[in-house]
């Protein structure tokens, strides 16, 4: 495998395990530029447990994976996951622009502002997010995706980003997904919704050890 290798994503006979027990052996996906990618699989399977061995909070024991052709990360991916990272005693501007300086970003007011009402939480800059439901503050974790372009993050991982959103707010998210899959990026995702803006399937019940 080489640099050449034009998908931003490869998996090569990936062990998904969870501890030491393998829950899915053999593991193989391309994940080109412009792929939108539906992870699916009946629970158990790992998709969760995937998705953090992808993002590097979780040891590959078995298999290979291959970021832009590397076997090493040469850019952070952007990991939305069910543990929001969202401080309670920081404000919800406070918890984005966090967020963001993650990736090398400092997000302006104006910035800031955008992408919140974007998310619908234009008013809330200075309220603790302590304060906001599990809906809004699920909004805050995806506010990011507003100021994310592939540039600075081309492989995106989420995990139920569609979790606690009313139906315009999915749609507004699968907007932006399609947006940044045009412009280079490339995103895997899980969703026990459907996914209309998805154009590869990765099913890990195939893979089921």
């Amino acid at each position: 495998m080489t640099a050449l290798n034009t998908a931003l994503l490869t998996l090569d006979e990936l062990t998904v395990q969870r501890g030491e027990i393998p829950l899915c052996e053999g593991v193989a996906l391309d994940l080109p530029a412009g792929s939108i990618c539906h992870l699916i699989g009946a629970n158990g399977t790992g998709k969760t447990t995937l998705l953090m061995q992808l993002a590097g909070l979780l040891p590959v024991l078995e298999g290979q994976v291959y970021y832009q052709g590397l076997a090493s990360l040469p850019v952070q991916p952007l990991y939305v996951s069910h543990q929001l990272g969202i401080h309670p005693n920081l404000t919800v501007a406070q918890n984005l622009t966090f967020l963001l300086n993650l990736y090398g970003i400092s997000p302006s007011v104006a910035d800031i502002d955008d992408a919140l009402s974007w998310v619908g939480l234009q008013g809330f800059e200075t309220i603790s997010s302590s304060h906001l439901s599990a809906g809004q503050t699920r909004r805050i974790t995806l506010a990011r995706l507003y100021l994310l372009t592939s540039e600075v993050t081309p492989l995106w991982l989420l995990d139920e980003p569609f979790t606690a959103l009313d139906v315009d707010m999915v749609a507004r998210i699968e907007d932006r997904l399609r947006e940044f899959a045009n412009a280079g990026g490339a995103i895997l995702m899980t969703s026990h919704q459907a996914v209309g803006v998805a154009n590869q399937v990765l099913d890990l019940s195939d893979y089921m050890v």
